[in-house]
């Protein structure tokens, strides 16, 4: 993003009234190189794919803010690698990982990280280091560090489905787990603003399986992880939270942990967001990302981009998707919500 596109995340972030509402992506492996015409394992083993692809779309959408911008994933393969966990790579999709740890009690018998070195950790920091000058030379900046959650990246060395019956049934094991993914997280994001070296002031984390719990398993399982994450960075850094699965139980809960932004799914109306949370977080979203953005037509995208800025009453929200830009949305589909969003912004 341009360090004009990131002055404006950032008034929107802190809940400063915008003369205009900006509109913001996120876009990954999932969407990317299918919007720009190769395959994934192009996309992800040739650097100068990975560079043109970013540079295209950024070109293309000059007044998007991408977010985090010239990501430098290996789909969700970065985090549960660095444990051990095997990662699966495909001509056409993103790579996949396998769960490692068969038995919770084995937690403590997981070999000791080093993010600098391990897996595709390793191999990410070498992309931000090979690549960072070449994103500086066309004016843009790479303000934003990225990580998948604590829950999450449980989820992926232990298995989903195990990891949500070790909650109930090895509390206690469940701890020691998130607390070992939570020490990654925290090294992990730090280890990429090293390797950026400059501009670096927010992070942003992923989390769905947090949606996968109650209220009072939120509170003792996800909140305190999620909050020394946000603790382990200077509190004028903007923390960006994503999760499009369901947000209803944990909700009211998230402005504590520390975050200013919440990208959140098609499940909640931002109507019923906003009487919840009031200004505390500033809402990013919520187009409904697939069936409107991928399989409605650019009539039914303008309006339910509408139908978004006038429930969020024109405040404290930057305009998105709700969640991730989903594989296969088209470019009409992009455009009709940038011209819903004018449509919008010159009534003001």
């Amino acid at each position: 993003m341009t360090p004009s596109q990131w002055s404006t995340f950032k008034r929107a972030a802190r809940g400063e009234k915008l003369p205009q509402i900006p509109m913001a992506m996120i876009i990954d492996s999932p969407w990317l190189p299918g919007y720009v015409g190769v395959s994934h394992a192009e996309f992800f083993l040739n650097p100068d794919t990975w560079f043109r692809a970013h540079h295209q779309v950024h070109q293309e959408f000059p007044d998007i803010t991408f977010v985090p911008g010239w990501w430098p994933e290996y789909g969700m393969a970065a985090e549960p690698s660095a444990l051990g966990a095997k990662i699966k790579f495909w001509e056409n999709n993103t790579p996949s990982d396998l769960p490692l740890l068969f038995n919770i009690e084995d937690v403590d018998r997981l070999p000791p990280y080093e993010v600098e070195a391990d897996a595709f950790m390793g191999l990410t920091l070498q992309r931000i280091r090979m690549q960072k000058q070449r994103i500086w030379d066309t004016g843009e900046i790479l303000p934003i560090v990225t990580s998948r959650g604590p829950m999450c990246t449980a989820g992926f060395v232990r298995g989903t489905t195990e990891f949500m019956m070790d909650l109930v049934e090895k509390p206690e094991y469940a701890h020691k787990l998130l607390d070992l993914c939570t020490r990654l997280i925290i090294d992990w994001l730090k280890a990429q603003a090293a390797a950026v070296g400059r501009d670096v002031e927010a992070i942003f984390l992923l989390d769905d399986l947090v949606g996968f719990v109650g209220e009072e398993h939120y509170k003792e399982f996800c909140h305190p992880y999620l909050k020394r994450i946000c603790d382990a960075f200077p509190a004028d850094w903007v923390k960006i939270y994503h999760n499009d699965a369901n947000i209803e139980e944990c909700l009211e809960h998230l402005p504590d942990v520390g975050f200013n932004v919440l990208n959140w799914g098609k499940q909640t109306d931002i109507a019923d967001v906003k009487a919840r949370i009031g200004r505390r977080l500033c809402l990013m979203g919520n187009v409904n990302p697939l069936e409107v953005g991928v399989r409605g037509t650019p009539e039914q995208v303008r309006a339910a981009t509408l139908d978004v800025l006038e429930k969020s009453g024109g405040e404290n929200i930057i305009l998105s998707v709700g969640g991730g830009t989903s594989p296969g949305m088209p470019r009409a589909n992009i455009v009709a919500m940038q011209s819903a969003l004018a449509e919008f912004n010159s009534r003001r």
